[in-house]
């Protein structure tokens, strides 16, 4: 009977000849077995599972890739219509495809309604057995739950982007804190609206959706620190515009009508292109202290021009490349660490834009 062998220390790589030596079996059958491949009697496997297991055996990833005969298949589920974002994640991970393809994976985009919970759950049903990952950045709601458990249980491998779903069933969320990410925003309308002599100064607030889960938090940070710490300020019930543009223009301008004297504005999703052009045509661009996310070529105009006055932003780029690196980290059981999804909150004035 084999005798237990002490695991390799961490700088020293347990080795297949490790696993085999461990389970009495020769290494080409600790390869059939690890690789799931027929030959071997289910009793045999039993013990190179358990030998693997007492070593924490790690493959190669590098080996992983390379033994496979066809590339691992990514799929991006993301929200279709004119967001910028996502058009920025978009093009960051046709940028990624040479990367991609040295670690022999490929990607594509599948897009579909965000704000339609029964449309993504069909987008992302469809997608059993055609991928082995799947990024998606969509609303939490029971509908997309349930497609992310049952995707996961057939296989497939679901990493969440932007906005978490709150399932077990997804391996990974790639994303900032939005709760911290609203919480910011609660500081710098705070300290940017000046209290008025007499009264309270009034705020208000632009979402996509209370069902997407980032601007959910992002909601319930904003109203945290802004009465806990901010006693000067009156928030105004929250409008939803679907973050799209010619939702949120007019959304605004009636805002601004109801509440002449309006002192602030977060915005806390997209469609910052119709909040900007409402500004303006009132004449409260300037006056109105704006806070948005996510440093768009818009934003980034609307902080020069000094209609908005803060940006808080994640980088695209950043969630791409860990959205795959964690997606194609758990294919091959590579070991990740805490921090790889973490995003940083990055927050940008007209003085110190990149």
């Amino acid at each position: 009977m084999p005798t237990a062998t002490r695991p390799a220390a961490p700088f020293e790589p347990v080795r297949l000849e490790d696993v085999a030596r461990e389970a009495g079996v020769s290494t080409a059958t600790v390869d059939r077995v690890l690789n799931g491949r027929a030959g071997v009697r289910e009793r045999t496997a039993q013990k190179v599972h358990a030998a693997a297991q007492r070593l924490a055996y790690r493959p190669d990833p590098a080996a992983a890739r390379l033994a496979r005969a066809r590339p691992w298949r990514l799929v991006f589920v993301l929200p279709e219509g004119s967001n910028s974002f996502v058009a920025l994640l978009r093009a960051e991970l046709e940028a990624l495809a040479p990367w991609l393809a040295e670690r022999r994976a490929r990607a594509q985009v599948v897009l579909a309604d965000e704000f339609s919970p029964m449309a993504a759950a069909q987008a992302i049903g469809a997608l059993a057995g055609e991928a082995d990952a799947v990024v998606l950045m969509c609303q939490d709601h029971p509908l997309v739950r349930h497609a992310v458990e049952a995707l996961a249980a057939a296989g497939t491998t679901v990493v969440t982007l932007v906005s978490d779903v709150a399932t077990p069933a997804r391996a990974h969320f790639v994303g900032i804190d939005n709760v911290a990410a609203g919480r910011t925003a609660g500081t710098l309308v705070g300290r940017f609206v000046v209290p008025p002599r007499r009264g309270k100064a009034r705020v208000g607030i632009v979402l996509g959706s209370r069902w997407l889960r980032d601007h959910a938090e992002r909601l319930f940070g904003f109203q945290q620190v802004i009465a806990a710490e901010h006693p000067h300020i009156e928030l105004v019930d929250p409008l939803e515009g679907r973050d799209r543009s010619e939702l949120t223009e007019p959304l605004v301008r009636g805002l601004l009508e109801r509440e002449p004297e309006l002192a602030g504005l977060y915005s806390i999703g997209a469609g910052n292109r119709g909040i900007a052009a409402a500004l303006k045509a009132t004449q409260a661009a300037g006056r109105v202290v704006w806070v948005c996310h996510e440093l768009t070529a818009h934003a980034r105009l609307a902080l020069l021009e000094g209609t908005a006055a803060a940006v808080i932003n994640q980088s695209a780029a950043r969630e791409v490349r860990a959205a795959c690196r964690m997606a194609l980290a758990q294919l091959t059981r590579e070991r990740l660490l805490p921090d790889d999804g973490r995003i940083r909150i990055e927050v940008f004035l007209k003085d110190n834009l990149p």
